[in-house]
């Protein structure tokens, strides 16, 4: 009968969905879309089931898009209950959580055997799992997006590939910038949000940033990190400036170059934001440490009032000018004045802010991407070594553009090589245990060769020597 058939069919496809291996991903923010994508248009050949879990089961419904071969859960980490029985149904777990939040499911995943992939940097707890991922024969792999991920793999391949021609490294730059495409860059400061801007507004906070150039070494600290800038002509992309990254010296050793005599990595902003940027630092703007009075019902005006000297006669504009020594017909003021700081009747409406968090809230007013706004991401290395007694420099470049709002150039740059990975870890095609980064041949061999199938592509060039150029750095 036609009900025994329906049946039937119901059983055959509940038989197949048993069979199917689940990969849980934890997290649907906007970097988990090409991720996620990916892992679907994989489902049916690889046999793969995707169960989507986040603290809003909207998102994670919305993002898989009724595919026949995905669940979606509302998952809160915090909820032991919710997260163990969700991690003892998978095969393997993709977090895509802020890193802070990684590490219990890291525990959960140990007890209950299951390989884990994040894009995060591996902190002192994760690394401290490392003996027992190890023990029960696991794979924990982190740092597989963009900056961290990208930027570990195209390295270590040119930088195996000098040493295994028996070339001596002496030279190692390296720059990330996640950015808006040239055709939506319509403010003065040539930025917008791509990624969290919270982590805008704070960068380069919590100690100096180190690193050695000609055997020497460097510390920039906070109140001056933004004046101290290197240019870079990239690709035909146009010339970009990059700010020093907080710890480039600890990459010596995660890259076998401990001898090195210049390592240094950075952040790629257009020409002429770390300039005024600098205001805030000056301002006071970016502190996080403390909360401001009556927050909530400051105008904008008010709390850039705030940071200058009493006066019973003076403007904020004039006070600010003066303090800072902008002349009025300055680019750097033009932006501020883009960005209506000096508004009286904008409401900030954010309960006990720090300054950090008040200074986000005007600059989101500005800088959050529009409907049709595309982003970019742009990373840039300079590899220096000497051979054979003669020195060489390699230049090798990465320019991607995102598509639309959904499949963002962030999203496609830190979902996609966290999704191979994850697919080859299950396929056992990546099977070395422990607490890891993509530093290896067999990590990152497979990934960039599969990452150019989606545009993903580097452009190296030789170029002629020229080791630490002074005059390439600003301020």
């Amino acid at each position: 009968t036609l009900a025994n058939i329906k049946f039937t069919n119901y059983l055959v496809k509940l038989v197949i969905k048993n069979q199917m291996r689940n990969i849980l991903i934890i997290g649907a923010g906007r970097s988990s879309s090409s991720l996620i994508k990916y892992l679907l248009d994989k489902s049916e050949k690889e046999n793969l089931h995707i169960t989507v879990g986040d603290i809003s089961i909207e998102d994670a419904i919305h993002k898989l898009e009724n595919h026949p071969n995905s669940t979606s859960i509302r998952l809160d980490v915090f909820n032991e209950k919710e997260r163990v029985k969700a991690i003892k149904k998978a095969d393997i777990v993709i977090s895509m959580l802020p890193a802070s939040l990684h590490i219990e499911v890291a525990k959960d995943c140990i007890t209950y055997k299951k390989n884990m992939v994040t894009a995060s940097y591996i902190s002192n707890e994760m690394e401290a799992l490392d003996s027992k991922v190890k023990e029960n024969g696991l794979v924990f792999m982190n740092e597989i997006g963009v900056d961290p991920g990208i930027d570990h793999m195209s390295a270590m391949q040119v930088i195996d590939s000098i040493n295994a021609k028996g070339g001596k490294m002496l030279l190692f730059e390296s720059f990330t910038g996640g950015l808006v495409a040239p055709e939506s860059d319509t403010n003065l400061w040539n930025y917008k949000f791509t990624w969290n801007p919270r982590n805008v507004v704070t960068a380069g906070q919590g100690g100096a940033a180190m690193f050695i150039q000609e055997g020497t070494y460097k510390y920039i600290p906070y109140h001056k990190l933004f004046r101290r800038t290197e240019f870079l002509t990239i690709n035909g992309s146009g010339k970009f400036e990059a700010y020093a990254n907080r710890d480039s010296l600890k990459y010596r050793s995660i890259y076998g170059l401990e001898q090195i005599p210049t390592m240094y990595r950075g952040t790629i902003r257009k020409v002429g934001f770390s300039r005024a940027w600098n205001t805030f630092i000056q301002l006071g703007m970016t502190d996080d440490t403390y909360t401001i009075e009556d927050s909530e019902n400051m105008s904008y005006r008010d709390f850039t009032n705030l940071f200058l000297a009493y006066s019973p006669t003076d403007s904020v504009e004039l006070k600010l000018r003066s303090y800072l020594k902008i002349d009025q017909d300055d680019i750097m003021w033009e932006k501020l004045i883009e960005l209506d700081i000096f508004n009286p009747t904008k409401i900030i409406g954010l309960k006990n802010a720090t300054p950090a968090q008040v200074l986000q809230k005007i600059l989101s007013d500005k800088w959050t991407l529009e409907e049709d706004d595309k982003d970019m991401i742009i990373m840039h290395h300079k590899f220096g070594y000497e051979l054979k007694g003669k020195k060489h420099q390699i230049e090798s470049s990465l320019v991607v553009l995102g598509e639309n709002q959904t499949y963002t150039a962030m999203a496609k740059t830190v979902g996609l090589p966290v999704a191979i990975a994850a697919l080859k870890i299950l396929n056992k095609e990546i099977k070395t245990h422990g607490v890891q980064r993509p530093i290896t041949k067999e990590v990152y061999t497979p990934i960039l060769k599969e990452l150019e199938e989606f545009g993903v592509v580097f452009e190296e060039k030789e170029v002629p020597y020229l080791g630490y150029n002074p005059e390439s750095v600003a301020g």
